[in-house]
């Protein structure tokens, strides 16, 4: 931003390479004569010069407006914010890619090899407790109590997900099989073939695996889809209130969870369709 700012104020000539801008200089003087026009003129120079999506421009516009309202508020060194007015660019929300029914079948069914216990154990908690990947990784044997998991999602936020007949099997199946000797995180739940805490990228490498050997897309699909597949199924298939799911699903806003109440075209049509004049026409 500062480094525009220079080429936008022509302060140094428009030849020198955008990278190589010194910024060292800047003072707060120079802070102070930055305009509101000045903002959305950086905005414009992220959109068309650097071609940022949307969102890259809203997560700018967030930073900028942190920055300014910190000069102006706290730190009482600019009397004008002139970020105040800054308008962040309308985001159309995606709705996020899933897993059907059968599709998810065959994800579980691909799963083979010498860990396919602990696989089948961590693609099951996936499609049915929607769970985040640290969450996973995160999860220790004292996690499971009583048919539930005990969750430390984000913000070091507990939350307790009761464990279907799915989960439970999945789970004491591992169990039976998860190595007990030469263990070096003895609490961790899912271990990796070194006997240590599974990491992030081990889960998602052979998430990715049994996807291929699916005959799914990898591009298209990921761990984290999983999660939006479990959050679908619930919504789609278990009728679930939207604040059950919210809490299942550990999302702090609620708008974060009705994107699932816009995925199903079919409930949308059932719904009109169960309108008692949807048969009414009057006769000629």
């Amino acid at each position: 931003f500062l480094r525009f700012l220079k080429l936008h104020k022509n302060i140094i000539p428009k030849t020198v390479e955008f990278d190589e801008i010194d910024i060292s200089d800047i003072d707060i003087s120079f802070i102070k004569t930055v305009t509101l026009s000045d903002l959305y003129a950086y905005m414009s120079f992220v959109s068309n010069k650097r071609s940022n999506s949307a969102y890259a421009r809203a997560r700018k516009v967030a930073s900028l407006k942190s920055f300014f309202n910190y000069l102006t508020n706290k730190a009482k060194l600019i009397d004008k914010n002139p970020a105040a007015e800054l308008e962040s660019p309308k985001i159309v929300k995606r709705l996020p890619r899933y897993l059907n029914i059968e599709e998810s079948k065959q994800l579980l069914t691909s799963v083979e090899g010498e860990h396919s216990a602990r696989d089948y154990a961590i693609l099951t908690l996936f499609l049915n407790c929607g769970i985040r990947l640290s969450e996973l990784v995160g999860l220790n044997l004292k996690s499971i109590k009583n048919n539930t998991l005990s969750v430390i999602g984000k913000g070091d936020k507990e939350r307790i997900i009761p464990l279907n007949s799915a989960c439970i099997s999945a789970i004491n199946e591992y169990l039976k099989v998860r190595p007990v000797d030469g263990v070096k995180d003895k609490n961790a739940l899912f271990l990796s073939e070194r006997k240590q805490r599974i990491s992030k990228a081990t889960v998602q490498h052979l998430v990715k695996k049994y996807i291929v050997s699916a005959g799914l897309d990898p591009r298209k699909y990921s761990t984290h889809k999983l999660r939006h597949t479990a959050a679908t199924l619930m919504y789609k298939y278990g009728h679930v209130d939207i604040r059950a799911l919210q809490e299942l699903l550990g999302h702090e806003s609620i708008s974060t969870t009705e994107i699932y109440t816009h995925l199903d075209s079919q409930q949308l049509r059932n719904a009109v369709e169960s309108n008692p004049l949807s048969n009414f026409k009057v006769s000629e």
